[in-house]
């Protein structure tokens, strides 16, 4: 029997609707960057799943009622009540939001000359990284590179790498292994609990610290209850424990899996490392009961850390992604097979065969997607992992050219989803009239948050 949403609608907000040639100004004032758009100029808004989520009545209940006091707020203890009871950390602080928890433990863990192991870094995790003077270097297990298969774990990391890496000459400067669940830049896939259990394996093995960037645990847990062998009779809550129980610490946007507008954590179990992240994070983001998020915040993280590990939530989020997927391939559109949870992961490259990757395909795509619908999405391409000379121009492609639409948590509609996927059919019956892109000007650092573009007519 098919699920449906285990709530109902009680507030809603209106979507901007907007014409074609509205949209075209908007985008070129935007200097064809997603992230420079103007909210209101967006009708389906897929940028990101971070922050994007419809809150719960009853985190707005908590917010209402929030302890606003600097130090020991009631607010603080319901907080760490709720991640004690799936993560059982000793050491847990609060931060206003992902990037901030990865700023202050990759400070302590991390330094010059070190390096950060995993399955995939993100784009701010590899920033934080390299802000303390550290290499990210990504171990991606072999079955990622096929963007068709249907192997059930291709976010692990390749356990067989991480053996060599921890093993070889740069043994020594490995300061930490850190699993992103789910693997966020490899089109959303899920990690496996033997996967983390190699890998705990290895760190004890090597003495190295192993880290979780657990931003989609539920999601991930979730998936591990359908596609792992001795996984189908436990909850997502019981795969939650297990996995942060495997781990030395972990870092979590709480915008994604808490279902908040903001947030995040940092839980560690060594005490000598939780008091150098307590004097960063003091002197940096907050006392240590706040960690600059709002006692509001702290509340709505609390009831939304309960809320997402419903397996009733779960199980319909999940389905309508995969429904979302099959709309999506009955459009002419290949994914990044399987559906994930959080997101499909569109493959730009193939649907736009006659373009360069120096046009960047995933980009163009999301462009003409804004362009023909009103709907916003992120590239994951050459423009976010290719290397540019000083001219802005492609010097090596990335792997693949993919688009991510991200789903925010209980906020569209199976209409709203069916709607993109029109907006896609209409694209791939003539996806030649795409035009390419060319890089006018690219920061270092994060360069897809701030670049600009322009449109190169179609000939």
């Amino acid at each position: 029997m098919k699920s449906f949403p285990p709530y109902r609608v009680q507030v809603v907000k209106e979507i901007p609707i907007t014409t074609r040639p509205e949209r075209e100004e908007a985008l070129s004032q935007a200097g064809y960057n997603m992230f420079d758009l103007p909210a209101n100029k967006v009708t389906i808004d897929l940028l990101t799943d971070s922050g994007t989520g419809a809150v719960s009545a009853a985190q707005e209940a908590g917010a209402a009622t929030a302890d606003r006091s600097y130090a020991g707020s009631d607010s603080w203890f319901r907080f760490r009540e709720s991640l004690e009871e799936i993560t059982a950390f000793p050491h847990l602080f609060p931060v206003h939001q992902g990037r901030a928890a990865e700023r202050v433990l990759f400070t302590t863990a991390l330094g010059p000359g070190k390096i950060s192991l995993s399955n995939t870094h993100f784009d701010t995790t590899r920033a934080n990284v390299e802000l303390a003077g550290a290499e990210a270097r990504d171990l991606p297990c072999a079955e990622a590179a096929d963007l068709d298969s249907r192997d059930p774990f291709k976010g692990n990391i390749d356990l067989g790498a991480l053996e060599q890496a921890l093993s070889g000459p740069d043994g020594a400067r490995v300061g930490q292994v850190l699993i992103t669940i789910t693997n966020n830049g490899l089109g959303g896939q899920p990690v496996s609990m033997a996967n983390l259990r190699g890998v705990r394996e290895l760190c004890d093995r090597f003495g190295v610290r192993f880290f979780l960037d657990a931003a989609r645990f539920a999601e991930n847990s979730w998936l591990v209850t359908q596609r792992e062998e001795g996984y189908a009779g436990k909850t997502p809550l019981d795969v939650a424990r297990e996995a942060f129980a495997l781990a030395d610490g972990f870092v979590a946007s709480l915008k994604k899996d808490a279902i908040s507008p903001m947030g995040a954590a940092i839980g560690v179990r060594d005490t000598e490392l939780a008091k150098q992240c307590e004097a960063i994070l003091i002197a940096t983001e907050g006392f240590r009961t706040y960690g600059g998020m709002g006692a509001h915040d702290l509340e709505r993280v609390a009831q939304g850390l309960r809320e997402v590990l419903d397996p009733h939530y779960l199980r319909n989020r999940a389905e309508e992604t995969a429904q979302f997927a099959r709309l999506v391939n009955e459009a002419g559109v290949d994914i990044v097979q399987p559906a994930g949870v959080h997101g499909l992961y569109l493959n730009a490259g193939r649907l736009l065969p006659h373009m360069p990757a120096s046009g960047f395909p995933g980009h163009a795509l999301a462009c003409e997607l804004y362009l023909e619908g009103g709907i916003r999405c992120a590239e994951l391409g050459s423009l976010y992992l290719g290397t540019f000379d000083d001219d802005n121009n492609l010097i090596t492609p990335a792997p693949f050219e993919l688009v991510r639409l991200a789903i925010p948590r209980r906020t569209y509609t199976s209409a709203h989803l069916e709607y993109v996927a029109d907006v896609l059919a209409s694209i791939a019956k003539n996806p030649e009239r795409v035009p390419e892109y060319r890089v006018t000007y690219a920061p270092q650092l994060l360069r897809h948050f701030n670049l600009k573009l322009r449109q190169v007519p179609r000939g």
